[in-house]
């Protein structure tokens, strides 16, 4: 039996799994990620490695992006900062385990992994976002994902929706990732004096008649409404699945999402929209960095 690591860097934790050739979870460790010095952050990761003493054939790494996926590179994600900038982690992978490395964006392989055991199993083209601390998008045509002339397709968080909309970060005024992510709406609400720590909070107040908070989530609706449906326009998925906190856990925001998008497509192309969400957790990075490795190695 052959085996793969794989391993979704993120913001806040770091999760390293080993999987085998049926993708069935053998072995999982979780920690904080380092979000300044990447060097630490891969010195546990191959201790985890390490640990696991099996036949690895590869290891797939999720990262968010964007990423240089020709030299293998993370360039300049929004919530990892100092060293990672432009950091070679392919490279450094490769010194410090000997294993081959193959790296990819954390949406992407979300996507890959839907598409393989997820709702989009059996699907030819399947669209993913992850709306959470972020957004995220990735798109799997028969089973493959697609990058794009110079790997940064689907990188939508700079996608411009909102003239003169909110800043956030490094992106764009205006762009979906400052409007629709967890984050965006936790920050808009705390600048409008609200004493909340995360969007559904922000939802509930929406839910119990507080006007701003009711603008500030119909905003990130109809937004990321607009979005799918120019997706939908260029692309025509046959399924639009969300992850991520924000989908998952407020009541109804999916159908919300999924309703609106229906209306803002041409008449008689409503019924092709289908918004589902993710039935896959938080590992669905591990399993499509996973499905990465044995597709490559």
């Amino acid at each position: 039996m052959k085996y793969a690591v794989g391993i979704d860097i993120g913001g806040t934790n770091t999760r390293v799994a080993l999987y085998d050739e049926k993708l069935q979870l053998i072995e999982r460790v979780q920690f904080p990620t380092n979000s300044e010095d990447p060097e630490i952050t891969l010195e546990r990761i191959n201790n985890a490695i390490n640990v696991f003493d099996k036949d690895i054939v590869g290891i797939g790494v999720s990262c968010p992006g964007p990423l240089d996926l020709i030299n293998g590179m993370v360039l300049n994600p929004p919530n990892l900062s100092g060293g990672w900038t432009n950091y070679p982690i392919v490279k450094r992978f490769k010194e410090i385990t000997g294993i081959p490395t193959f790296l990819e964006n954390d949406a992407n392989l979300a996507a890959l992994a839907e598409a393989m055991v997820g709702q989009g199993k059996g699907l030819r083209y399947v669209q993913f976002l992850t709306i959470s601390t972020g957004i995220g998008s990735g798109l799997i045509i028969n089973k493959e994902i697609f990058r794009g002339a110079h790997g940064y397709a689907n990188e939508i968080a700079n996608m411009i929706m909102w003239k003169e909309g909110p800043a956030h970060g490094k992106l764009s005024p205006g762009a979906i990732e400052g409007i629709a992510s967890g984050t965006a709406i936790t920050n808009r609400a705390k600048s409008a004096g609200m004493d909340i720590e995360h969007a559904g909070e922000v939802n509930d107040l929406a839910i119990s008649g507080n006007a701003i908070a009711q603008e500030i989530m119909d905003d990130a609706k109809e937004y990321l409404a607009n979005t799918l449906a120019a997706i939908f326009a260029v692309v025509n998925p046959e399924i639009i699945i969300l992850g991520g906190s924000v989908a998952l856990k407020i009541d109804g925001f999916v159908e919300e999402v999924e309703k609106r998008a229906k209306q803002k497509v041409y008449m008689g192309l409503e019924n092709y929209v289908r918004v589902v969400k993710s039935n896959l957790d938080e590992d669905s990075g591990l399993i499509g960095a996973a499905c990465l490795v044995f597709n490559n190695a």
